[in-house]
């Protein structure tokens, strides 16, 4: 008798070192990131998104970020979340047209949405649900992961004043953009963070764009590129979180959850800090750099990127469903919550005068 209470009081025991053992059980996840190391604002967003899941976890959650100088390949992030090397990625959507042209709608669009408008498309729209439709089939999810706002048109060494200004100019802009400027003779390309500045001082490229003053001054453009033009092609551009989804069905509900917070709040803080910046910055530059030349393109140029992205647009809706889809939902919702943000923000700022 007394042999047997002992196996059941060690069977139970070993039960609820089990059930102590499950709850405790620690998930490990390698995050893999376009930016440099310590890289601010974007950089910020992976260190936010990491504090908060494991600190809401209660440790269960253990992540590690992987900058560009550990992994080396910064626009090589889906591939290497694809393939499982890195469980998570932070970088940009609109960097995959090659691997998947759909993928570009997520981040930004010339003539497209403000920051606002973006969000409420993403999460009350039909974003997230387009979104999963496009990276499904690749094995992937893909979260918002950060908003720059409203980006600035880049830093050109020479005045536009013509059409004929960008024949044949070499500008650093990705996205649809890209596809925008190389119709009306430009020659756009795309080129990592660290390594912009090296290629305009060494005029490997005529011109580039990158985010707007929160993050353009550090990197010293304005040194070798005077003129800084305001923007049309990045009107809300928001990052992205990617997840490999066989590492996601495999976490329990409940950290998922946690994982899902933790990137929605490290984004909308991005995009507020994004702001700041900027706003910051755009003082220093008005009072401690008179010699930038800020500049608007003019109307003929206008005119004729927008002609181009219509084109484009249209080209693509008519060739891809998918795509069709995307477009046609932006466009609507745009239609809609555009009337709202002209009534309302819009007028306010009008109606100040200034």
């Amino acid at each position: 008798m007394l042999k047997k209470i002992l196996a059941t009081t060690l069977a139970a025991g070993l039960l609820l070192a089990a059930g102590g053992a499950f709850a405790e059980k620690t998930y490990r996840l390698r995050l893999a990131e376009t930016w440099p190391p310590n890289f601010p604002i974007f950089g910020e967003a992976t260190k936010s998104f990491k504090a908060m899941a494991e600190g809401m976890s209660n440790g269960r959650l253990k992540i590690t970020i992987d900058s560009k100088n550990k992994h080396k390949a910064p626009l090589g992030i889906f591939d290497m979340v694809k393939a499982g090397q890195y469980d998570m990625g932070h970088s940009a959507s609109y960097y995959w047209k090659g691997k998947d042209p759909n993928t570009l709608f997520f981040t930004s669009m010339p003539f497209g949405m403000t920051a606002p408008e973006q969000y409420a498309w993403f999460y009350y729209g039909d974003g997230m649900d387009l979104m999963k439709k496009v990276y499904d089939k690749h094995g992937l999810l893909s979260f918002p992961g950060g908003n720059t706002s409203n980006q600035m048109g880049g830093w050109f060494q020479k005045e536009i004043n013509s059409l004929d200004d960008l024949k044949g100019l070499k500008m650093r802009i990705p996205g649809f953009a890209g596809e925008v400027l190389a119709k009306i003779g430009a020659k756009p390309t795309n080129i990592p963070p660290g390594e912009l500045y090296t290629a305009l001082e060494r005029r490997t490229i005529d011109a580039l764009e990158w985010v707007g003053p929160s993050l353009d001054l550090r990197m010293g453009f304005h040194k070798i590129a005077p003129y800084y033009y305001t923007g049309w092609h990045e009107p809300a551009t928001e990052l992205q979180f990617l997840i490999n989804k066989k590492k996601w069905d495999g976490l329990p509900a409940d950290l998922q959850e946690i994982i899902r917070v933790a990137m929605r709040t490290a984004a909308y803080d991005m995009y507020s800090q994004s702001y700041h910046a900027s706003g910051e910055n755009w003082d220093l530059i008005k009072k401690d750099y008179p010699n930038i030349k800020i500049k608007t393109f003019p109307k003929e140029v206008l005119d004729a990127m927008r002609k181009a992205n219509d084109e484009l647009l249209a080209d693509r809706a008519a060739a891809d469903p998918v795509a069709k889809e995307i477009i046609d939902s932006q466009a609507a919702y745009m239609r809609k919550v555009r009337a709202w943000t002209e009534i309302s923000d819009q007028a306010y700022l009008n109606s100040l005068g200034n």
